[in-house]
């Protein structure tokens, strides 16, 4: 599951821009998005698409709301995240690094059990000495717009291959 996080216009543009860029870095396949409405019969969606493990790619999801957005029923998306156990990936812009939003949005996920995959930069210059010294679970940064890469595609699968093995044994 990728997470964005901020206004609904903003998410929804950060994660169809990132999306195709980030699966195909990962090695993934690209799903169609959550239906945001109702975290219920989606990820019960989800989890029926999953369940053929007869060989089935690994698949990159999104969820084109902040999963810390309130819903119309009551509670958010995070809640349900925690509840059916899906493995999330939080996607931040380099703006958002100036704020304590990444900090925020993986205590949210931690007070909810939602397995964290790890934490994405996009855009702008990755500095691991910053992102080591906030302790998160940071796997790298990623920008193939850009003229000089910010990150590397096969490091940041490598990361992400190792934060899923921990994740599989915790």
């Amino acid at each position: 599951m990728l997470l964005a996080f901020g206004t609904p216009a903003k998410v929804a543009g950060r994660l169809h821009k990132t999306a195709p860029v980030l699966a195909q870095a990962l090695g993934l396949a690209l799903a169609p998005p959550l239906a945001p409405a109702d975290p219920q019969a989606s990820l019960a969606a989800l989890s029926e698409r999953a369940a053929p493990a007869g060989g089935s790619p690994a698949q990159l999801v999104t969820l084109p709301i902040d999963p810390g957005q309130g819903l119309a029923g009551g509670g958010h998306w995070a809640e349900s995240l925690g509840a059916w156990r899906q493995p999330a990936l939080l996607l931040f812009s380099a703006k958002q690094l100036d704020s304590g939003l990444p900090a925020a949005a993986t205590a949210l996920l931690e007070r909810w059990r939602v397995p964290c995959a790890g934490l994405v930069q996009w855009g702008g210059s990755w500095q691991a000495g910053s992102r080591r010294a906030d302790s998160l679970p940071w796997l790298g940064g990623l920008d193939l717009d850009a003229a000089e890469e910010s990150g590397d595609p096969l490091l940041l699968r490598r990361a992400l291959a190792l934060r899923w093995q921990q994740l599989q044994l915790s």
